[in-house]
């Protein structure tokens, strides 16, 4: 008995020191220092943040020990305190952290308020404030003793028992929102200020006539083509002032919402993690490699043991078997959690291939996960099937099954034993496979960096800002339509709304003109004082566009009928006002009226002349420079598509009874009509 246990013993020593358990290994770690920081974090927790930890914990006022591990070692979070505290022996509280949180506190030997410090950082702080920012809460609570942190925790249920707080950054989703808001904002916002200046200048020039020159012609439009230059001088110190204060309007609107967007989306990263240093991003993987220059099953120290003796000890005897087989080569087993906060970002390839850079051995490299208990192969340099290795493993040896799901080591040592005997199966090649190299991970730091505002969904935001603009103001447009038609203001007298006179009149002046004048000349109609005149001229153009004054805004009314609905408006005008309006200018018939007859030169070509009634201005230019009146004569769209020709060429309509007299022009469009 003695030799036996003389012999055991050792055996048991070794295996202890070999593969010492969790809660004795962070024993360890925590007697050599109160704050421990696994470095299989480093993009979560980087272990440069350990002194932080330590300075919080100093905050409590009692001994603190603090572990920050990967989640899948703190499953069983107070057994494990408890286990680690019995190991270390020393009274204090002890504090368990995951890579976002606290996960559990437990204090032995001392008085402080750990339940409700736990409480309050969990329902204080949003989801990703960190472990950082966690135990800070955590040890600001505990220092307050315990009435007030039993209120306060009490007061952090109540508040936050539906809704957890707002989260303290943004991700890259949201950012590609900001920056798709900011382009909208942009250019929607100038242009509505442009187009809505350009609507109101429109609305009062329409009620008012306040952008227009006066209707008596001196000095106006309406005296051919010398009045509309002097008119033209004389507002064009007053546009260009309001224009250049439109422009400015929205030039000072661009900038301010790019200052606003700038000052309120100011975050510049998506975590409050201070990017880990190259050596911590290492660390993980030189400890796993060299503990597989020791031993070829590498067991991670800070996670549940999920291989006993036995089943260690047979793997080991698997491994040698398989080395020393025809085609086979070393099999390196680690037995290590692969979490998305690591250097590898959960990629056990890429785990893989970065320990067998250190290990500087070719073999087949396996990744057993004790957290949720996978298993991945990768072969580098050895020479078996890589499509027997890659497509033909069992997924019972892979993923496991129900029996692996429900215990608790995922019977990780069955089914490695099953493993080898795959591998020891598996079909050998006549040379060496190369494996590929894998894929590397994201960057930390460029992985929280948000990309600029003005980037990514800013552009494509830039283009819908100017639909929005442009459907916003129509529909603030239609409204102040409904509203105006509703509540007109004050009209002016008839005789004193304003009356223009292009020479080359375009299709849309023509349609608003028209039922501009035939409007005014009904609603003014209606009131005391109507002259027989003025009725019949409102008759004919109301028979022009078959009593319909809406007619004269539709695109299918012709430039002619347009013109005589104008001059029929501005004779019955005339009329009420009570001017006389028996002729109308025949060089341009939306001059007015005419004053008298008299032999005009219609074209500089061939020097043809017509007797035609002039308006004031017209008859001084045909007396003083007869070649100026050919320049003031109005032109339409000829027939036949074909430029412009002389108003009454371009119809064979009532137009043509203009130089005859306002009655031969009612005439004419009742003989049209066929109204006797």
């Amino acid at each position: 008995m003695t030799a036996l246990f003389a012999t055991a013993t050792p055996a048991r020593a070794a295996d202890t020191t070999s593969a010492p358990t969790q809660a004795a290994y962070l024993a360890d770690r925590l007697r050599e220092n109160p704050v421990y920081v696994s470095d299989q974090l480093p993009r979560a927790v980087p272990r440069s943040t350990a002194p932080d930890f330590a300075r919080f914990a100093k905050k409590t006022g009692v001994p603190t020990y603090v572990m920050v591990l990967p989640l899948q070692s703190v499953r069983q979070g107070k057994e494990l305190l408890d286990a680690v505290h019995d190991r270390l022996g020393r009274d204090g509280l002890y504090v368990l952290l995951d890579d976002s949180s606290v996960t559990d506190a437990a204090a032995y030997g001392v008085r402080v308020p750990a339940d409700d410090a736990w409480t309050v950082q969990l329902y204080e702080l949003p989801s990703d404030a960190g472990a950082l920012l966690s135990f800070e809460r955590f040890a600001e609570v505990i220092a307050q003793g315990g009435a007030k942190a039993a209120a306060r925790a009490e007061a952090a249920r109540a508040e936050y028992e539906d809704d957890e707080p707002a989260e303290m950054y943004i991700g890259q989703a949201d950012r590609r929102n900001q920056s798709f808001l900011t382009g909208i904002a942009l250019t929607g916002v100038p242009l509505l200020i442009l187009l809505s200046a350009a609507y109101v200048r429109r609305v009062r020039r329409r009620y008012s006539g306040s952008g227009e020159s006066t209707r008596s012609g001196k000095g106006s439009e309406s005296g051919g083509s010398s009045g509309a230059g002097k008119n033209s001088g004389g507002r064009a110190p007053r546009r260009i002032p309001a224009l250049a204060a439109v422009l400015a309007s929205a030039v000072v609107a661009a900038a301010a919402v790019a200052l606003t967007a700038l000052s309120v989306f100011d975050q510049t990263r998506s975590s409050g993690v201070r990017p880990p240093t190259p050596a911590e991003m290492s660390a993980r993987v030189e400890r796993v490699a060299a503990g597989l220059e020791r031993d070829p099953v590498y067991a991670d120290p800070e996670s549940p043991r999920v291989l006993d003796a036995r089943a260690r000890d047979r793997l080991h005897d698997r491994i040698s078997a398989f080395r020393r087989s025809d085609g086979g080569g070393p099999v390196f087993v680690s037995l290590v959690p692969q979490t998305y906060e690591s250097e590898a970002a959960g990629d056990s390839e890429l785990f893989a291939a970065a320990v067998h850079a250190k290990v500087r051995e070719d073999g087949v490299y396996v990744v057993a996960d004790p957290g949720d208990g996978t298993i991945d192969v990768y072969n580098h340099g050895l020479r078996l099937d890589a499509n027997h290795l890659f497509l033909d493993l069992p997924d019972s040896v892979s993923l496991g099954d129900s029996r692996a799901d429900e215990a608790d080591d995922h019977l990780i040592g069955e089914r490695l034993d099953a493993l080898m005997t795959f591998l020891d199966k598996t079909p050998r090649t006549d040379r060496p496979a190369e494996a590929f190299a894998p894929a590397p991970a994201p960057s930390p730091a460029e992985e929280t960096a948000l990309p600029p505002l003005f980037s990514t969904d800013f552009w494509p935001g830039l283009f819908v800002g100017v639909f929005a603009a442009l459907l916003l103001w129509a529909l603030l447009a239609g409204m102040a339509e409904l509203v105006l038609r509703r509540r007109r203001p004050a009209r002016e007298p008839a005789h004193r709304l304003a009356l223009t006179a292009p020479r080359e009149p375009s299709a849309s002046y023509l349609r608003r003109t028209a039922f501009a004048e035939v409007s005014t000349l009904a609603r003014e109609f209606t009131e005391p004082g109507g002259r027989t005149r003025a009725r019949d001229c409102l008759d004919a153009a109301l028979l022009l566009l078959d009593g319909d004054v809406d007619r004269a805004r539709t695109w299918g009314t012709d430039p002619a009928t347009l013109v005589a609905v104008i001059v029929l408006a501005r004779a019955g005008r005339a009329a009420l006002a009570g001017e006389k309006a028996d002729l109308c200018c025949g060089v341009n018939p939306l001059h007015g009226s005419g004053v008298s007859l008299h032999h005009v030169r219609v074209s500089t070509e061939n020097g043809s002349r017509r007797l035609l009634p002039v308006c004031e201005a017209c008859r001084n230019t045909a007396i003083a420079d007869p070649l100026g009146v050919p320049g003031s004569l109005m032109t339409l769209p000829a027939p036949s598509g074909g430029g412009r020709v002389p108003y009454y060429d371009a119809t064979d309509g009532p137009l043509t009874a203009v130089p005859k007299g306002i009655a031969r022009l009612v005439d004419r469009v009742r003989e049209t009509a066929g109204v006797h």
